[in-house]
């Protein structure tokens, strides 16, 4: 029975739409060109958009009933030959019927298989020429990988009917062209359905029309480019009300379409989103939609998506708002140009959700870096780079994708500074080869070397493209005098790196003072030397939570005079050999090493005591200053010496 009244719904649905008076040719064009030039750019991309066309605008002309897993409609598309075309190739799946492709007017042949939709155009058409055709199509959605791309259900006794295309979804439902780096400038969705039902979707809703049979047809127009998989809809009997975000440049309008059951929640959770709009717009420039909206539309899934100026959300918490807010700078208005680099995506949503805690709700932020940390170390092996894209469970991994790829962001900012990072992202996203279009990794670590002024090959290569993190092994110690000595060793959890070089902070205290260093730590077992204006009696690793590392050890030494009182080096300079003299053994055997100015080790050796004194010879050495560390079971000395 469900069977036979689907498809009679179908029927109908698809003979209404058949009905409707086709948008002809010449319209169309001025729509496209005059809206396009009006309001955005053509987006930008890392590389030519394939297929031999260039996607210029879509119109979704569509029936839904949120009651039932089904669609019917038409689709028009605009493009622009990059090269003589003769064939058109968009992608839909099979179960999903294209009855006619219209062109000019005219029917064309094509053919619909392995969910590709290869459409023979009458004549080539040249390189450079704008032209458009349009699919009728009906059919069931069937069920979408990943995170289900056409999903029908229920909240609360009501019927609700959403999409999420992403990565791979909109060819479940649209006849489109899943290419990341070929956005439409312009889009305008049509969606009719039952009265009482509300729809939500991308850009401005321009009109709502009853058409006096039962059915209100809502348009929504979006003039902004946009990638396929940011396209969507969502209907329900949606609430709905509207928040207002003072800017510098204007008031933005927050549009949000919530469930009714659950309206007085979300009015007191949505302002919230308020600040976080305030922030990103200082630090990252203009919210890109100004001209137009954003919003939420409540659909019942756990997470968030990014659609393109109204985000689809499974409720309104504060981290999901901020990071689902996040994308529309960093994977709306210049988006990943491949999925391997998802992390220009999700790592930087991930990590943007975070900033909103540093600066707005300061008290969480060390909970949050601490337990991404926690997270990503909980693995030995990983790295950001997505290096297989079919698996979606790879692709969205929580581990690497977001926590890990927002971890970077927070080191990389780090090692270039608050004042680059922050200029690297504005310039990134204001950046007219990428902006509204999609970029690649080395895309935005080119703008971080340019603010910078550093090279970041080796940075990349081992916490980009590497697997892993490191471990660290601190030990200390300090003098009477105040010199502190610091040897910094290093483990990684996988083989593909053998050593991540980072600036290391350290904060020696006691109860009253505090200081903080930065090691430039170039390899395992170095040595460091700090003079200290207090007595400290602790030493904090990284305290400040700005490096990805597993469980690091600290072990402060004993006093370094414990080795006994006032050992002496002598000659001092010298040229062939040095030696320090006791006045009393110290306890068991003894080790020691030398390392120079930087804390680079020259020599590595073990021998016992004899007569109170310990004899190096440094004839091997080249002139310059050195440290001669000592130890014992009962301490560690350092003690410098220059060789003539």
């Amino acid at each position: 029975m469900r069977a036979v009244i689907l498809g009679l719904v179908l029927s109908a649905l698809f003979g209404s739409l058949k009905a409707q008076v086709l948008f002809d040719k010449h319209t169309l064009e001025e729509i496209v060109v005059s809206e396009s030039r009006g309001h955005a750019p053509h987006g930008r991309s890392s590389f030519s958009p394939t297929r031999g066309f260039d996607l210029r605008y879509h119109r979704l002309e569509l029936e839904v009933d949120p009651a039932i897993r089904a669609i019917a409609g038409q689709v028009t598309h605009y493009f622009v030959t990059l090269q003589q075309l003769e064939v058109v190739v968009l992608d839909l799946r099979d179960e999903l019927q294209v009855t006619s492709i219209l062109h000019h007017g005219l029917t064309l042949p094509f053919v619909h298989q392995d969910h590709l939709l290869s459409i023979t155009l009458p004549q080539p058409i040249a390189a450079g020429e704008l032209d458009s055709l349009t699919v009728i199509y009906a059919g069931v959605p069937p069920e979408g990988e990943g995170f289900g791309s056409f999903v029908q259900a229920e909240h609360g006794g009501a019927p609700i009917l959403w999409t999420l295309s992403q990565p791979y979804g909109a060819r479940d439902w649209w006849p489109c062209k899943q290419d990341l780096n070929d956005k439409a400038d312009s889009l305008d969705v049509l969606i009719t359905v039952p009265e009482g039902q509300r729809v939500a979707g991308n850009g401005l809703l321009v009109a709502e029309t009853f058409l006096g049979d039962g059915r209100v047809r809502h348009h929504w127009r979006h003039r902004h480019p946009i990638n396929y998989y940011l396209v969507a809809f969502a209907v329900t009997n949606y609430a709905v009300y509207s928040d207002q975000v003072p800017l510098p440049e204007g008031n933005v309008e927050v549009l949000n379409y919530v469930f009714p059951e659950v309206l007085e929640d979300s009015q007191a959770a949505s302002v919230r989103l308020i600040g976080q709009m305030q922030l990103f717009n200082t630090l990252f420039g203009t919210y890109p939609f100004l001209d137009e909206k954003y919003g939420h539309a409540q659909f019942g899934w756990g997470g968030g998506m990014e659609h393109q100026t109204m985000s689809f959300m499974g409720s309104l918490s504060y981290e999901l708002m901020a990071h689902e807010l996040a994308h529309q700078w960093f994977g709306n208005k210049v988006t990943c140009g491949s999925w391997e680099d998802i992390w220009l995506n999700e790592g930087f949503a991930t990590y943007l959700s975070g900033l909103c805690y540093e600066f707005l709700e300061p008290e969480y932020w060390m909970p949050f870096k601490r337990g991404r940390r926690d997270f990503v170390v909980s693995q030995p092996d990983g790295s950001v780079r997505c290096t297989d894209t079919t698996q979606i469970a790879r692709l969205f991994s929580g581990r690497l994708s977001y926590a890990k790829g927002a971890y970077v962001l927070h080191m990389l900012r780090w090692v270039c500074g608050d004042s680059a990072f922050f200029a690297a992202c504005r310039n990134y996203l204001s950046d007219p080869q990428l902006a509204h279009g999609s970029a690649l990794t080395p895309q935005w670590v080119a703008h971080l070397e340019a603010a910078s002024g550093l090279d970041l090959t080796e940075f990349m290569e081992d916490w980009y493209v590497g697997e892993g993190h490191p471990q660290y092994q601190m030990n200390w110690s300090q003098n009477s005098s105040g010199l502190a000595v610091v040897e910094l060793g290093q483990s990684s959890s996988h083989p593909s790196v053998g050593f991540f070089e980072m600036p290391v902070p350290v904060r020696f205290k006691n109860a009253e003072q505090d200081t903080t260093v930065v090691l430039d730590h170039t390899f395992s077992g170095q040595f460091f030397t700090v003079q200290l204006p207090f007595q400290a009696d602790s030493a904090l690793f990284d305290p400040d939570l700005w490096l990805l590392h597993g469980q690091s050890v600290v072990v402060g030494m004993e006093d370094a005079e414990a080795l006994s009182e006032r050992p002496v080096i002598y000659p001092n300079p010298s040229r062939n050999m040095v030696q320090v003299q006791w006045p009393a053994l110290p306890d068991g055997h003894l080790a020691y090493l030398i390392t120079d100015a930087t804390g680079r080790l020259m020599r590595r050796d073990g021998g016992a005591l004899r007569n109170s004194s310990l004899q190096v010879s440094v004839e091997d050495l080249a002139p310059g200053t050195y440290w001669l560390v000592v130890t014992a079971k009962n301490g560690r000395l350092s003690l410098p010496f220059v060789k003539e």
